[in-house]
């Protein structure tokens, strides 16, 4: 593939999706591209929904865009793909919505769909964010994954009037959409790493909340929205906050901004702007053990940083648990060995 250098960004050669996934994302991706034939099975439920279809879909229905159309857009995705050293750069269709909307379709060769609604309410910059939002999707093969949650919504009402089916698909679904969710932090961060405009990134999350208004926003009110959100109420309203979260396919947009905020001033943000980063050519040995440590020390980081009353009330009743079985385990230890 030609690419012409973009001379003002940092370009990241080899690099594994890896370095910007989401610690629950990144293991159970690695734990799945690990298991001994799991590549086949996926291509046999990929093969249940038409990848060729859809994609004459949108070639019937949709501008393709390319040297002679969009061409702005065109060179958009083919610089992120250049930066985040995609071996191919999909194709992309614009599509008639007035709904904002940007999608990565497919398994073999995947594509992407913008909505002509999102094109009219971001600027060029806030563009690429979320064009190589899309591109990140691609190169984690999240796409793939996305295949399988929609065949087991399918199998789920077929299997509705067995007395336990409903009930197992429904609990495997919940854990694929907050799979989802988390894939869509990651995907961001991949939009952060291609643009390298923080900015952008947060200008755009603000106006899929708030619509093109921007002089009537501030990233500042915003952030401190987020941390708002985060804070506020009591345990009922955490309760809450995690039961309007379910069905939804994205974080909402708030939440992503103040991830977004904190990835981008971590050391692991740094350290992949530096040259130092997972490379794909590795991604055969990453250790699926290692992962599920990492995710497991993300998760906890997040809880004690958290000021969620629902997570405070879990860290309080985790700490207790953990306390007690202290407690018991030192009094069994102290009594005389028989």
């Amino acid at each position: 593939m030609t690419q012409t250098p973009d001379r003002t960004r940092r370009r990241f050669p080899g690099i594994s999706s890896r370095a910007y996934e989401h610690p629950l994302d990144r293991s159970a991706l690695v734990a799945l591209r690990s298991l001994s034939g799991f590549d086949l099975v996926l291509r046999k439920l990929a093969g249940l929904i038409n990848e060729r279809q859809l994609r004459l879909l949108f070639l019937g229905g949709a501008v393709r865009a390319g040297e002679d159309q969009f061409r702005h857009l065109h060179d958009i995705l083919r610089d992120s793909c250049y930066i985040l050293d995609l071996e191919k750069v999909p194709e992309l269709y614009v599509t008639q919505s007035p709904v904002p909307n940007a999608m990565a379709v497919g398994t073999d060769n995947p594509f992407i769909v913008v909505s002509t609604a999102l094109l009219d309410l971001l600027d060029e910059e806030e563009l690429r964010f979320t064009v190589a939002h899309e591109a990140g999707h691609i190169l984690s093969g999240h796409a793939v994954y996305r295949q399988m949650a929609l065949i087991l919504t399918g199998l789920g009402s077929r299997l509705a009037w067995l007395p336990l089916g409903n009930v197992a698909i429904g609990a495997i679904l919940m854990g694929l959409e907050e799979w989802q969710r988390k894939s869509e932090l990651s995907a961001d961060r991949a939009g952060l790493l291609a643009g390298q405009d923080p900015e952008a990134a947060k200008r755009a999350l603000m106006k899929l909340a708030g619509g093109s208004r921007l002089h009537e926003m501030s990233t500042e009110a915003f952030l401190a929205q987020a941390r708002e959100y985060e804070a506020s109420g009591d345990l009922r309203d955490g309760v809450l906050k995690f039961l309007n979260l379910l069905k939804q396919s994205h974080p909402f947009a708030v939440i992503r901004f103040g991830e977004l905020h904190r990835w981008h001033g971590s050391p692991e943000h740094a350290a992949i702007m530096s040259g130092d980063y997972p490379r794909r050519a590795d991604d055969s040995s990453a250790s699926f053990t290692d992962e599920v440590k990492n995710a497991a020390r993300s998760y906890k980081q997040s809880w004690e940083q958290s000021a969620d009353p629902l997570f405070g009330k879990v860290r309080d009743v985790a700490g207790g648990a953990a306390d007690l079985a202290g407690s018991v385990f030192d009094r069994l230890n102290r009594r005389p060995q028989g």
